[in-house]
């Protein structure tokens, strides 16, 4: 197994240490989830320092296990740089798609985690690698990964449509939605031009 780069490796130790001081120091929560703009307790840092809060162990380990699956191969294709500015477009589409969801609902209920993010890495996954064959925890079946990001995008919609369930489905689809746009930005094709000159 290659090693962890080094943007996903100090993303990886900069969420599980938060994780560690959110145990000792609630605040964090009141400061640094990303809270409904209804709420009177939005704050504009928290558009990205959502993701860095965890809500659990499991959690935790799933977008970790997911950041490591997805981003290394990513970070190691495009460099440190490129790599981060595309963390950061999913990280912020999904906050403004979750901001919207709850402004439209009325929620009072904030959002933490690094999985809009980690959905956009997924669908740029399926993208750069559509044939690369993966082997996801759950469900625990081979699958190509245009077929995963196809299944996980669609799973996230239906569950998103189906109601509340304590997981912020359209915070995911919006880091997907996030992802896609900064790779047609940088291949500079429609709605950011076109590559004939």
């Amino acid at each position: 197994m290659p090693p962890i780069p080094p943007a996903t490796r100090a993303l990886m130790i900069a969420c599980t240490a938060i994780f560690v001081l959110q145990q000792f120091w609630q605040g964090f929560y009141f400061y640094f989830a990303l809270w409904p703009l209804g709420s009177g307790l939005f704050l504009p840092w928290q558009a990205l320092s959502y993701a860095f809060l965890h809500g659990g162990i499991g959690h935790l380990f799933f977008n970790m296990f997911g950041l490591w699956m997805f981003g290394s191969e990513l970070e190691r294709l495009w460099g440190q740089r490129r790599y981060l500015q595309f963390l950061l477009a999913g990280v912020l589409a999904a906050a403004l798609a979750q901001l919207l969801i709850t402004a439209l609902a009325g929620s009072r209920v904030p959002t933490v985690g690094a999985s809009g993010g980690l959905f956009a890495l997924l669908l740029a996954f399926g993208m750069l690698f559509p044939n690369r064959t993966i082997m996801p925890l759950f469900p625990p079946i081979p699958m190509k990964a245009r077929t995963f990001v196809i299944v996980f995008g669609g799973l996230e919609l239906l569950f998103g449509l189906a109601g509340s369930s304590g997981v912020a489905h359209f915070a995911h689809l919006g880091g997907m939605v996030g992802g896609f746009l900064m790779i047609r930005y940088w291949r500079r094709q429609p709605p950011f031009g076109s590559r004939r000159r």
